[in-house]
């Protein structure tokens, strides 16, 4: 797109450069006439003092187009020139989104693994909890035939 861009303007920055080569030709030739006219002072009729007139008329309209053009290339180049830092900065965001998006998966891993983790240890704690409740369990049944076999030892010790 750039290439397509930069050869349509170098196709119109040449008939531009063509054109303004041509009109400096006739600025000058119409300044060479002027000061002929003014060196000679001769009397011209009125044909010809029409075309002369005329024709300092348009090397002045030649003047002012020559500067408007000057003053659209510098738009032109300097809108470009907007373009192309625009698309540089357009660049430059997609690729800060997508570097935050690749970190948010990231993350997103991260807490997906440590959750897993987290459960796996939740698991552990439950069933250490089971064991610890069945030992508990255990020790009370213990504890309860010892004090049947204790209070059973005392009767017949005592009867």
């Amino acid at each position: 797109m750039e290439e397509k861009e930069k050869g349509s303007k170098g196709g119109s920055e040449e008939r531009w450069k063509g054109a303004i080569a041509n009109l400096t030709e006739m600025t000058s030739n119409l300044d060479s006439l002027q000061k002929l006219l003014l060196k000679k002072a001769v009397f011209v009729d009125d044909e010809t003092f029409s075309k002369a007139s005329l024709t300092s008329e348009q090397a002045r309209t030649i003047k002012v187009l020559e500067q408007r053009v000057e003053t659209l290339e510098r738009e032109l180049d300097a809108a470009i020139s907007a373009a192309a830092r625009a698309r540089a900065e357009k660049r430059q965001a997609e690729a800060a989104q997508k570097a935050a998006e690749l970190r948010a998966q990231e993350i997103t891993r991260e807490l997906e693994n440590t959750t897993k983790v987290f459960e796996l240890h939740m698991e552990e704690l439950r069933a250490k909890q089971e064991e610890i409740s069945k030992r508990d369990s255990d020790i009370k049944l213990l504890e309860a035939i010892i004090q049947t076999l204790g209070g059973k030892e005392s009767r017949s010790t005592s009867g």
